[in-house]
């Protein structure tokens, strides 16, 4: 049972196997395995005040300010009252606690949205509407088109023939393209029919919960019989049933053993650097505390001691008291008490109100707003805002974040013309935008009315019987794994394994070569109007070895054909020598292709000879129906074929991505931020990407591709890359090799090192893998981190994870993650800053965000312009905070020199009460919440001016010690300046005014004028709300000081207001005036001519960037650079095709046709349609 929502009793043994029976719960209970509601929130009703406290009191300052309001709850030793710690102590922990209570509820919210989702669950051999979160292991549910997977199934029965079943896997690994899943034969037969579902009594024995995703091993018992279960008879939870009417499938595991869950990671508590910081920080002042309250005990002891004890008759000692030692070590408690302020409780208040309030900005920012779907930028965690201002690397997902999920076929070569791009009437080419003119394909009624082409040349070229091109479309319209379907009569839609065919095939349908229909033998195909049908004789299926696929047919003529697409690089190796000259115009057209980052493909065909294709198919049969060697004796088929062939041309894709990509990973490139791209995607796909949004460019001197298939291979490769950018790494003269050595069991942290030029690396996850191992991984991140720009594809989430761990552990640098599936959710919580990209694979990533917008792009503004400005902010807050608290409390401590170490305070207790909740609170907070050294236009626009925050130069220990030694000085000036012009002092009417009480108002508004006019030299730039606050600081002030000293005041309140008439005498006389300006200029004059000097000999890079913005202010902005980011390309292939293996072989098999017709499903496939922009919650 669970109390208050802890788990109470003997722990749960590691599971090891899995047992279940299907339709059996009271079986699968006594296993007690979790069920499937899944819980990402910290807290319940009952636990939210014990948890919350606790935690809120493992912050070192809030446990040291309960301990003194124990001190100041002991006569003996309390010289202040304790109201003055305990309203801010509570009003801390309030605003703490509300805002933690705030960030769960909205975790209850999201956990409940998702635990409610209806299911359909077999019970009693009925259909029975449930919740997700009521669903156990063994139960049997319904999946129907469109939906999310409710936990790990076996695939039992599907509506498809032989039970085949196709989902998306875009939220677990990242990629596009559909995969299909196949039941038991056994379970087949099942089919929909309850009665016998029900009947299902099947056990499952399979492996424990783990986090693999492409594993899984396990046997169904059924009536006496064993069968092997795979993974390819798993759907996992996280995926989205498409093209498939309905499909049953058996509960293995549920809530949080599902794949998905165990990719997850942990949330984590974060923390920024400052925060770290500051605990260091406050430890140092505590010491220092302790130190000034020793000094002045020992002083106290002494005094007592040589002066005191003979004193007692005026001044006797309190009681209980019988000796000096002993009244030392009461002193020592009643200074801790005056002198806390160095660290004061308001600093924690006001540190939260800043981030609050940083937040919101990013709430309310117009420019971060995205109205295609209505998503404004959200702050989702309030307390990480000014380590946005300290990025040093990213981690980026690929597909919905820095790419739409669109592909669109953009351009073509066709017999060694180019077709795409436009060109006005001088022949300059024109840049093609949302204005340009679309061609019109209204003269094809089959035509895909979303397909966007601009090249009427091609049109033209098609209507013209041009041979070429005629072949060239023929072959897109033929050469594929596409199915068709097409319910009303001209409605035609195309369900594609990878989005690339959809886009080549949809491209031939407008171009008049439209594929209408599909059996295992034949193919249908709508040429110019007029409907032909070729036989379809063999399909030579791609895999990653191969990069090709083929197709042999046989006309309507009856001439035997094979066409072919793939990478250029293996097809080229493929051709016909008669084809050299092509090849040459061809190549500078891919070249032109892959530099615009555009997916290629090579297109060839081939004659063939009836005689000997007959002897070829018949070594085919034999070779595919062999018991050993299969895949070899095709392959070996495959290659005697494909030779000879003639070169069609080349097609070239365009992988969307979204607005602005590009541009932005320039900028922040300039930021000196790396960029890390971590996808499930193949190598060739992200390369690919990488090229056209910018991250890889041919300027580069290599980009290195580790992809050893074991730990040695990977090591040579890592150690060759690095030997090539930087050879003295492996002296032993080399600075972290020299640490290494000595290094015992601290943890390294490895500095930057610079490479000899600009290098990028590519590695596969099997790579990975070995890398992230123990002896590896200081080898991968020297490598990686010498790299401008690194790509790990085929990666896991949980490799993810890894990663960003892995540079957090050796690297002091902030990182950040960014994605926007449930793939990314582990990476989003290992890294120092979270960002989900809301509205494209669903919601799973931004839940588990900090920070959430809609557009890749806006992270520049994120970083740049809030990021760095939070980062400022909270520096300049920090920095004048300790510096106005160190020149406040430590005019105690000279005073107690002269007060025989008595714990006296200098101030009145009323001043000391509302010094840093009234008097200087808000002006602080103003220069908090609006200041900015430049606006975000010139932010943008200067990148470097974000490198100060990665250094982290702004506030650290060194500034802190600076602060500190300011605010000593200043405490000597505002306590010996009054002292000296008080000392003997008399009135202008003779009267003397050398009191204690007009001693304290003295220092006291000297104290506060200093620190007005120091934050107005920090403060860079003013508003109208930073003059009123400074300014009415200053007059609240006065008129209560006035109001307190008053007469009145004395008469209501004698105890309380002692100091009657005191403002009155005192700031009447013009010494008083004269020996407070004096105080003033002594204070800031040194702080003026320091700043003054170091901006002009020895100015930092930021100084140097903020003359630039003062130079160029009297001078008219610049207009924004919109350019399309084009190169020319060295040779490089531009090859990408997200395909699969196997479904060729499906396909001749006819196993997922049916008999009616060529292949009704439910799923459609349009390149533009809103299934591939929108997918997920």
């Amino acid at each position: 049972m669970s109390l208050f929502g802890l788990k109470f009793g003997k722990k749960k043994l590691k599971e090891e196997e899995r047992q279940l029976q299907a339709n059996n719960r009271d079986f699968n209970l006594q296993f007690e395995y979790a069920n499937n509601s899944i819980k990402t929130s910290k807290y319940n009703f009952f636990t939210f005040l014990p948890l919350n406290l606790f935690e809120q009191f493992q912050r070192i300052a809030n446990a040291y300010f309960l301990f003194l309001l124990i001190l100041q709850l002991i006569p003996q030793i309390s010289s202040l009252a304790w109201f003055t710690t305990v309203v801010p102590l509570v009003l801390v922990l309030a605003v703490s606690g509300v805002k933690d209570a705030i960030d769960d509820f909205n975790r209850h919210k999201s956990d409940k949205h998702v635990n409610n989702r209806p299911v359909q669950v077999l019970i009693n051999g009925m259909l029975k509407e449930q919740k997700w979160m009521n669903v156990q292991v063994g139960d049997i549910i319904k999946l129907e088109n469109n939906n999310f997977v409710t936990a790990d199934l076996l695939l039992l029965s599907s509506s498809e023939p032989h039970s085949l079943t196709y989902i998306e896997t875009a939220e677990l690994d990242g990629e596009t393209n559909l995969k299909v899943k196949q039941a038991l034969t056994v379970t087949a037969e099942l089919g929909e029919d309850l009665q016998k579902l029900t009947e299902f009594n099947g056990e499952i024995r399979c492996e424990a919960p783990n986090n693999k995703l492409d594993k899984f091993t396990g046997t169904l018992t059924l009536r006496g019989e064993k069968y092997a279960l795979d993974n390819e008879k798993m759907l996992l939870r996280g995926c989205t049933i498409r093209n498939t009417e309905w499909c049953f499938g058996l509960v293995i595991y549920a809530g949080p053993d599902t794949k998905l869950m165990q990719n997850s990671g942990k949330t984590t508590f974060k923390r920024t650097s400052i925060d770290r910081l500051m605990n260091v920080l406050v430890l140092m002042i505590f010491a220092f505390l302790a130190l000034m309250c020793l000094i002045l005990a020992i002083g106290n002891g002494i005094w007592e001691h040589d002066k005191g004890y003979y004193f007692q008759v005026y001044l006797p000692w309190a009681e209980g008291v019988n000796s000096a030692s002993y009244s030392g070590f009461l002193m020592f408690w009643s200074y801790v008490i005056i002198l806390n302020t160095v660290v004061p409780i308001s600093l924690y208040v006001s540190v939260e109100i800043i981030r609050l309030g940083n937040s919101f900005y990013i709430d309310w920012d117009r420019k971060m707003y995205y109205p295609a779907n209505d998503t404004p930028a959200q702050a989702r965690t309030t307390t990480l805002n000014e380590e946005l201002g300290q990025i040093k690397y990213i981690f980026s997902d690929k597909t919905g974040t820095l790419t739409q999920n669109i592909m669109c076929f953009n351009k073509c070569s066709i017999n060694g013309k180019s077709y795409g791009d436009v060109y006005d009437m001088s022949g300059q080419r024109i840049e093609i935008n949302e204005n340009t003119q679309k061609v019109d394909f209204s003269y094809n009624p089959l035509a895909d009315p979303k397909f966007a082409f601009y090249d009427r040349s091609l049109v033209e070229a098609v209507r013209l019987n041009d041979v070429p091109t005629h072949r060239f479309f023929r072959l897109l319209s033929l050469c594929h794994t596409v199915m068709p379907e097409e319910k009303k009569e001209g409605n035609l839609v195309y369900q594609a394994q990878s989005p690339d065919e959809g886009a080549l095939v949809t491209a031939a349908r407008n171009f008049g070569f439209v594929f209408r229909a599909r059996t295992p033998e034949t193919i249908t195909v709508v040429e110019m109007g007029e409907t032909k049908v070729y036989k379809l004789l063999a399909i030579l299926d791609f895999n990653n070895v191969r990069k090709r696929m083929s197709v042999i047919v046989r006309s309507p003529e009856g001439d035997l054909t094979l066409y072919c697409k793939g990478a250029d690089t293996i097809l080229y190796e493929l051709l016909h020598p008669s084809c050299n000259s092509l090849k040459e115009e061809t190549t500078e057209h891919l070249n032109e292709f892959a530099g615009e980052g555009l997916r290629t493909l090579v297109v060839a065909y081939k004659s063939l000879e009836e005689d000997y294709f007959q002897g070829w198919i018949r070594r085919h049969h034999e070779a595919s129906t062999a018991l050993e060697g299969r895949e070899d004796k095709l392959s070996e088929l495959y290659e005697e074929i494909e030779k000879d062939l003639m070169l069609l041309g080349a097609t070239a894709i365009e992988d969307k991505l979204q607005d602005g990509v590009p541009q932005t990973i320039e900028t922040l490139a300039k930021a000196n931020i790396k960029i890390w791209v971590l996808t499930g995607d193949k190598q060739e796909t992200a390369m690919n990407i990488g090229y056209s949004c910018n991250l890889l460019n041919d300027d580069m001197e290599e980009v290195f591709i580790v992809e050893g298939s074991t730990s040695d291979d990977v090591l040579n490769e890592l150690r060759n890359a690095r030997k090539k950018m930087k050879p003295d790494s492996f002296l032993d003269s080399d600075e972290i090799n020299i640490q290494f050595e000595k290094s015992s069991k601290k943890q390294i942290i490895i500095p930057d090192e610079q490479a000899n030029g600009v290098y990028g690396l590519v590695i596969t996850g099997h790579s990975l893998a070995y890398a992230l191992e123990g002896n590896l991984e200081l080898e991968l991140v020297r490598t990686a981190c010498m790299c401008k720009v690194v790509i790990c594809c085929r990666v896991t989430p949980l490799q993810k994870a890894q990663v960003v761990e892995l540079v957090k552990k050796y690297k002091k640098a902030v990182t950040l993650a960014i994605g926007d599936g449930a793939n990314d959710v582990s990476m989003i919580k290992t890294a120092h800053i979270g960002v989900g990209i809301s509205g494209q694979e669903g919601m799973q990533a931004v839940l588990s965000s900090d920070f959430s917008f809609a557009q890749f792009r806006y992270l520049q503004r994120l970083l740049l312009v809030h990021g760095r400005w939070s980062y400022i902010r909270m520096c300049k807050f920090l920095k004048y905070f300790f510096y106005k608290n160190f020149a406040f409390t430590l005019v105690h401590f000279w005073y107690g020199f002269f007060s025989g170490f008595s714990a006296q305070t200098v101030y009145d207790e009323w001043f000391i009460t509302l010094y840093n909740l009234v008097y200087t609170s808000l002006p602080v907070l103003g220069m908090s919440l609006f200041d900015q050294d430049v606006d975000d236009r010139w932010s943008m626009l200067f990148p470097q001016l974000y490198v100060p925050g990665q250094q982290n130069l702004y506030f650290n220990k060194v500034v802190f010690v600076k602060c500190m030694l300011q605010g000593i000085y200043s405490s000597l000036i505002l306590f010996f300046i009054p002292y000296g012009a008080m000392y003997n002092t008399m009135r202008s009417d003779g009267k003397a005014i050398a009191d204690y009480q007009s001693f304290a108002l003295m220092a006291q508004t000297c104290l506060l004028i200093v620190v007005s006019v120091q934050i107005g030299l920090d403060t860079s730039y003013w508003t109208v709300v930073n003059q009123f606050f400074i300014w009415g600081s200053l007059s609240v002030y006065f008129a209560i000081t006035f109001t307190m000293y008053s007469d009145g005041m004395y008469l209501i309140f004698t105890a309380s207001f002692p100091f009657i008439g005191t403002a009155r005498n005192t700031l009447s006389q013009p010494n008083v005036w004269l020996a407070i300006f004096l105080s003033i200029a002594l204070c800031v004059l040194p702080v003026v001519g320091f700043r003054f000097l170091k901006a002009q000999l020895k100015p930092t890079p930021s100084d140097k960037v903020l003359l630039k913005i003062k130079e160029a202010k009297k001078r008219p902005p610049p207009p924004s650079p919109k350019r399309r980011l084009r190169r020319t390309s060295t040779r490089r292939s531009g090859y990408a095709f997200s395909h699969q293996h196997g479904f060729g072989a499906l396909i001749m098999s006819g196993r997922n046709m049916r008999p009616k017709s060529p292949f009704a499903t439910t799923g459609t496939f349009s390149p533009n349609s809103d299934k591939y922009k929108h997918k997920g919650l």
